[in-house]
């Protein structure tokens, strides 16, 4: 199978202009994919030029779509105080207006809450969710601090300082150094192609927001009881050397994680795959071999 993948598309969600790639072929069907990048110094959905790739090789059927969320990538960046309703939001247009048949999400990270929303709210077009490595269920079930969100954002973020902060942590020394700490399992796997991606998406310095945005805890609050009402079936896929940069998840592994989200999630799955916190990039094959028969499943 030849997959053709699009260039960046675009289309309007608020009066913001969102951009986007589509990857599909003649032969294409069944359920597409919704690509849910994560949020960080440089991340946009080239973070799944990987994934995508290996889909392709791997004679995977379903479509796939990589959507930039507002604030990332080639999509606008006002300057705001995003939240995960903001994005979910958008993608929710998205699924309508340009997708327009349900699709499995598959979101990376500590966007999870992204995707809670577009179960719960949109019910009706998803039709499963894919989480790659979500946080240590102690940091899903915190409460956030609304006033110390703004306080903090306002204070710092939103000033000079911030902007000087941004600019010392899109150096390769900081993203490397950051990678190799809390975000892949084998230095050697922080790679060139990962550090000028990274540093490609954050010359644009209003890509700051978002990032401001999550840093501030503006995504935080105790999601275990929305949690307990999706209904979908869901995948968690784990990696066996997962680690949480909250101190509210040190004292989390991958059992723990495994049982957390069983318990929590009522048509949950888990698997555990060689990794740490970046799966789809870090260990792409075994991503993709994880993924494959609860998508075939689904259609």
């Amino acid at each position: 199978m030849v997959a053709t993948r699009n260039s960046t598309q675009f289309y309007t969600w608020n009066g913001y202009r969102c951009a986007y790639e589509m990857q599909r072929s003649s032969e294409s069907r069944g359920t597409p994919l919704l690509l849910i990048h994560p949020i960080g110094v440089g991340l946009s959905r080239h973070f799944w030029q990987r994934f995508c790739q290996q889909w392709q090789q791997s004679n995977c059927p379903n479509p796939i779509y990589n959507p930039d969320l507002l604030g990332c990538g080639d999509s606008d960046m006002p300057r705001i105080a995003y939240t995960p309703e903001d994005w979910a939001n958008q993608l929710q247009y998205f699924i309508e207006t340009v997708v327009k048949v349900p699709v499995i999400v598959v979101v990376q990270g500590a966007l999870f809450p992204v995707a809670i929303d577009l179960a719960l709210h949109g019910s009706n077009w998803v039709r499963g969710s894919i989480l790659a490595g979500p946080p240590a269920l102690p940091v899903m079930a915190k409460e956030g601090n609304p006033n110390g969100q703004k306080l903090i954002w306002n204070l710092f973020f939103g000033t000079p300082l911030g902007n000087g902060f941004y600019r010392y942590a899109r150096r390769e020394k900081f993203l490397r150094s950051f990678s190799e700490r809390q975000l892949f399992a084998q230095p050697e796997d922080v790679d060139r192609p990962w550090l000028e991606m990274l540093q490609a998406g954050a010359a644009n310095p209003d890509s700051r927001y978002a990032v401001f945005s999550f840093l501030a805890g503006f995504w935080r609050r105790d999601y275990r009881e929305e949690m307990s009402r999706i209904s979908q079936p869901t995948l968690v896929v784990i990696g066996e050397a997962a680690s949480s940069i909250s101190r509210e998840g040190k004292q989390d592994n991958a059992d723990r994680r495994q049982d957390d989200y069983r318990r929590t999630l009522p048509n949950g799955e888990t698997v555990v795959i060689e990794g740490r916190n970046v799966l789809p990039y870090e260990t792409t094959n075994k991503f993709v071999d994880a993924i494959v028969p609860f998508v075939t499943r689904l259609g």
